[in-house]
């Protein structure tokens, strides 16, 4: 049986990919936090539970409210109410095309994980924060979530309710003590999928990882009298 860690301040992290959700992962492990990893696949959470002490992963569809109530259920009984919550999940089907050319199914797959699993890992996380009189709950986004653009009615729709979901859940957890952030990340995140992506990109093109993840780090530990709901984080060449 692991023995909950009472030295340090936990961080869950859902939807650890190999971009911004990987280097958030290493800033709080740096930072001195156990860090609780959520993904769908298992093998870059082992990697990153060899590369991290303390750090563990839990194999998690952040779409499935039962699924996603029954870890985080488990995660808080062993480490305790996380500190910092990070939403960094997202699923991108059907992103390209008018609303007449998508699959209205990849739309609502979106809807599922992009603002659903904001809602279903919320709740989860919510009432060990309000019992504690304290967190961060920190969403990542994108420019979607503020603009329709044609092209992106399978995936736009899924950002801006994500968006307002988000500033509603802030309202609520505030006046409790509990931060509520959203950060638009606007640009290519630098790792493998992305230099394949984009192979013709220049490097300051790309953003790295880990300014995000220092980002999210300052939200998290802003004093209670000057939060951020809204931030915007691009790459100075990113058109906007």
């Amino acid at each position: 049986m692991t023995t909950r860690l009472e030295t340090h301040p936990l961080c869950l992290v859902a939807g650890v990919g190999g971009g911004a959700g990987a280097g958030v992962c290493r800033r709080f492990a740096a930072g001195g936090y156990q860090v609780a990893m959520l993904a769908r696949k298992r093998p870059l959470l082992d990697q990153l539970e060899r590369e991290l002490p303390g750090a563990l992963g839990f194999a998690c569809d952040v779409g499935d409210a039962e699924q996603m109530s029954r870890v985080v259920t488990e995660i808080v009984e062993r480490f305790g109410a996380p500190r910092v919550c990070v939403s960094n999940a997202v699923r991108v089907d059907a992103i390209f095309g008018d609303f007449l050319e998508i699959d209205p199914a990849g739309l609502e797959a979106n809807l599922r994980v992009n603002t659903m699993g904001l809602l279903h890992l919320a709740r989860a996380v919510a009432p060990s924060m309000i019992a504690a009189g304290r967190g961060a709950l920190i969403v990542t986004g994108n420019t979607a979530s503020r603009r329709g653009r044609a092209q992106f009615a399978g995936f736009a729709p899924s950002k801006a309710a994500q968006r307002i979901l988000a500033e509603s859940i802030a309202r609520s957890l505030g006046p409790r003590g509990v931060h509520v952030a959203y950060l638009v990340i606007e640009g290519g995140i630098d790792g493998p999928f992305a230099r394949q992506v984009r192979p013709e990109h220049p490097d300051d093109t790309f953003m790295d990882p880990a300014a995000i993840a220092e980002t999210i780090w300052h939200l998290a530990h802003q004093d209670p009298s000057a939060w951020t709901f809204d931030i915007d984080l691009r790459p100075f060449n990113e058109t906007w």
